[in-house]
């Protein structure tokens, strides 16, 4: 079964192919150069820009992948969460191809599709705790197989992937930051004392990391030779005095590491709550981090489980993951008609799909 991915959710463009749960090739284009001018995403030209780059991409895909369109088993596309513009033009492209070859539409979870994106590279073990953790969720599910999660916790405010955009934009670093935070965390052990650990004294598994953000900015203002003059790339980072460096390297590595416990205290709290379960799946621009990777593997081990991280190239937004997701929702025999509908974020995404007879195994 060969299924076309596209992802626009926020600001990456990308298509992928996936036949029988392989990837057959896969094209990208960025935004980030365009919206580090302005600390962050702009909703206007990133829809601007996918509406520019989606039909290139496509056309390059299929060219180099020696695939013809017309033997597209399915279309499966990022319908939400995510910014509303940039998600129409995925639907409304994915939707012409789904008339124009009369083939099948497939509407994919975001979020789901982030944590199926490891089965690309192994196979998923099923029932399993999966950990997304993103720029604008931070949620835990407990997944019984590709297409049942039930959420157990979820964001209330701000994701830990915004709470570092903001912690290197108070910094001076340009977006997306939290490379630079990392990278300079791993050069000095953390002051556990220093930031809290947001929203942990109280019985749920939901996620608040406002007060985090709050704890950092209230100690950059106490310390503004933290902070770069101008925008600070690695070349900047290298000119520093070596006191300065050593100073801005304990605040990385102690912002780390309240984000990276405050993520292990909710997912071992999660683990007593739920039945046996094979593995944990983690999964998010965030699960690139050196310290919620690291703070993952000790829960794994402590409880027996088989921890499954994406490579680093599928954590953040890609066509791949949303190609494999779609593949593993047509081989369940799912669908959508063409009043599948974009959702934005802070709306549930519905399962309102058509269900038609499973593809043979």
């Amino acid at each position: 079964m060969l299924i076309l991915g596209i992802e626009t959710s926020c600001d990456e463009t990308a298509v992928a192919l996936v036949e029988d749960g392989c990837l057959l090739g896969q094209k990208l284009a960025t935004q980030v150069d365009t919206h580090a001018l302005f600390g962050g995403v702009v909703p206007e030209i990133a829809s601007r820009e996918h509406l520019r780059v989606l039909p290139r991409l496509y056309k390059e895909l299929l060219r180099e992948t020696g695939v013809a369109a017309e033997n597209l088993d399915g279309v499966a596309v990022a319908r939400g969460p995510g910014l509303l513009g940039s998600l129409l033009v995925g639907v409304s492209f994915a939707k012409g191809l789904s008339l124009a070859f009369d083939t099948n539409l497939i509407g994919v979870n975001h979020l789901w599709a982030h944590l199926l994106a490891p089965g690309l590279e192994g196979g998923l073990r099923f029932p399993a705790l999966g950990l997304l953790v993103s720029g604008g969720h931070t949620h835990i599910y407990l997944i019984s197989s590709p297409t049942e999660f039930e959420l157990l916790g979820r964001t209330l405010d701000d994701a830990a992937g915004e709470a570092f955009d903001k912690t290197a934009k108070m910094l001076n670093f340009p977006y997306p930051g939290g490379r630079f935070i990392d990278d300079l965390a791993q050069e000095a052990e953390p002051d556990t004392e220093l930031f809290p650990r947001p929203y942990i004294d109280n019985p749920t598994l939901d996620f608040s990391f406002s007060g985090l953000k709050t704890a950092v900015a209230n100690h950059v203002a106490a310390h503004p030779e933290l902070v770069f003059e101008t925008m600070a790339g690695s070349e900047a980072v290298e000119k520093l005095p070596a006191e300065r460096r050593k100073a801005l390297a304990k605040v990385c590595a102690s912002f780390n590491w309240s984000v990276a416990d405050t993520l292990r205290i909710k997912v071992e709290r999660a683990l007593k709550r739920v039945d046996h379960v094979e593995s944990l799946i983690v999964a998010g621009g965030v699960a690139a981090n050196t310290g919620v990777r690291a703070a993952m593997a000790g829960v794994a081990e402590a409880n027996g489980l088989r921890l499954t991280l994406p490579g680093l190239s599928l954590c953040t937004d890609n066509g791949a993951m949303i190609a494999y997701a779609g593949w593993q929702l047509a081989k369940a025999g799912f669908r959508h008609g063409l009043d599948l509908e974009a959702i934005p974020r802070g709306r549930i995404v519905p399962l309102d799909w058509e269900r038609v007879a499973p593809a043979p195994r």
